[in-house]
């Protein structure tokens, strides 16, 4: 019998809805289990078990008289740190921020309250959200559940640990260059990045996305139907828009998809990840779709280009803050924002340009298909003590070749558990979509959660 923290949020609203469950008693068994394993985890932050108890009592007496908020009531969640609900500090993982409590809560906390959810916690991130991985001056190092010597990812580290755990169904990352699919891919996830605006954030940046991060694609795209709500704070967001995040089944029969295998600069795929992803694919064809090569399209100007204003723009926020405060932010970040201080504006700028570059070149290798198939990442899980998967802060983003072109053109894009190394560490696939396709990716995803057949089980102790 499944233990009830592992229930997906649709089996639990379905148990709320004929009565066979309370959400009181489902929040007490999702408590226990992270009693249990945080001590290990370090997933979260701002933990709040009496206040989450609150949350489903009042959740418990709304289905009691038929009146649930939303499509979520009662269902235990947790935020990414640097999702502001209001009245909690947002550190954004390091040491060196102020702590004043913020003064309202951002657009997918406001959705998920106004939804019945039940927040149970923030989840942990490195510093300033500049890394894959769980390394952070302020929280504790986030690891790994299905091996804790191994890395979660990152930067929604905390995210990918207390999913994968069972710290009930549902979790909200972030996302600017894989930091919701990163982690997903190493801890076995669904991991959805939406289309550029379709969930407000705030405040909003160029490529930056809130998003899912779940067990199964039919928890992904409940929670999607609330977080794509519409929010005037964003002034990036796409038009509101009614669409079918219910309807998933499809059949692969016909559909044009491209397998990428070598983005065109980064790491090398190890052979694990590339057997992994073909496999994938081959199950693809089998079931009627034609599946052919996506040629690399991304260059080393591109990602350099990229990291030299990420850089910039990091140096430009720590420069502000005073000498002492400065001094705690973690030693591989400040010394990779430090590569931005002596940068020319021009030189900032062509840094910038590549935003464009990189768009334009993911839209025209993937015009073709209706989906492309990639690793999420190159590589499996790092250790967990490591900064990034080269460990090196002259080479921070070799391992994003696959994941950050999709946030530059605003496509969707999903990683969905593909296999396991020999070590049990999991391996991510990403799908990525059309432009504003935010709810075929779901449907190609689910279809190949039917292809791929059982998976191992969740690492829940």
């Amino acid at each position: 019998m499944t233990e009830l923290p592992d229930l997906t949020a649709v089996e639990l609203v379905a148990h709320y809805r004929a009565k066979t469950l309370s959400p009181v008693e489902v929040t007490e068994a999702v408590l226990h289990r992270i009693e249990a394993r945080e001590p290990e985890l370090h997933a979260l932050y701002a933990y709040d078990p009496s206040g989450a108890l609150d949350e489903a009592k009042a959740s418990e007496g709304r289905w009691a008289s038929g009146e649930p908020l939303g499509p979520i009531d009662g269902v235990p969640l947790t935020l990414k740190e640097n999702i502001a609900t209001r009245g909690t500090p947002v550190p954004l993982g390091t040491a060196a921020t102020a702590l004043t409590p913020a003064a309202e809560d951002a657009p997918a906390a406001a959705r998920v309250r106004e939804s019945g959810g039940v927040l149970l916690a923030k989840t942990t991130m490195p510093d300033y959200g500049m890394l894959t991985s769980g390394l952070s001056s302020f929280h504790e190092t986030a690891r790994n559940p299905w091996l804790t010597s191994a890395s979660p990812g990152g930067s929604s580290a905390g995210a990918g640990a207390a999913a994968a755990a069972g710290y009930g169904p549902l979790h909200v990352g972030t996302d600017i260059g894989g930091s919701i699919r990163l982690p997903a891919g190493w801890c076995g996830l669904t991991g959805l990045k939406p289309s550029f605006g379709r969930v407000p954030v705030d405040p909003p940046f160029l490529g930056r996305v809130a998003g899912p991060m779940t067990r199964t694609v039919a928890d992904t795209a409940l929670l999607m139907s609330v977080l794509s709500a519409p929010d005037e704070r964003d002034h990036l967001s796409l038009p509101p828009a009614d669409l079918d995040w219910s309807s998933l089944d499809s059949s692969p029969d016909g559909l044009r998809i491209g397998l990428h295998l070598d983005p065109g600069v980064g790491l090398p795929v190890d052979p694990a990840t590339r057997d992994a992803v073909t496999a994938a694919a081959r199950a693809f064809e089998a079931a009627g779709a034609i599946v052919e090569p996506v040629e690399p399209f991304l260059t080393r100007e591109m990602l350099d280009g990229l990291d030299v204003f990420w850089r910039t723009r990091a140096w430009s926020d720590m420069a502000a803050l005073p000498a002492e405060r400065r001094a705690k932010v973690l030693p591989y970040i400040a010394d990779w924002a430090a590569g931005g201080a002596e940068v020319s504006g021009v030189d900032a700028y062509c840094g910038f340009a590549q935003i464009d570059a990189i768009s334009v070149a993911a839209l025209r290798a993937t015009s073709a298909f209706d989906f492309v198939l990639s690793p999420a990442c190159p590589v499996a899980a790092p250790p967990a003590e490591w900064a990034s998967p080269t460990n090196d802060p002259a080479r921070p983003f070799e391992h994003i070749a696959f994941t950050v072109p999709y946030n530059m053109s605003g496509q969707p894009a999903v990683s969905v558990n593909c296999g396991y190394t020999d070590d049990g560490r999991p391996i991510g696939l990403q799908i990525a979509g059309r432009r504003f396709d935010d709810v075929g990716v779901l449907r190609a995803a689910a279809a190949y959660e039917r292809l791929r057949g059982p998976q191992r089980p969740w690492p829940i102790g």
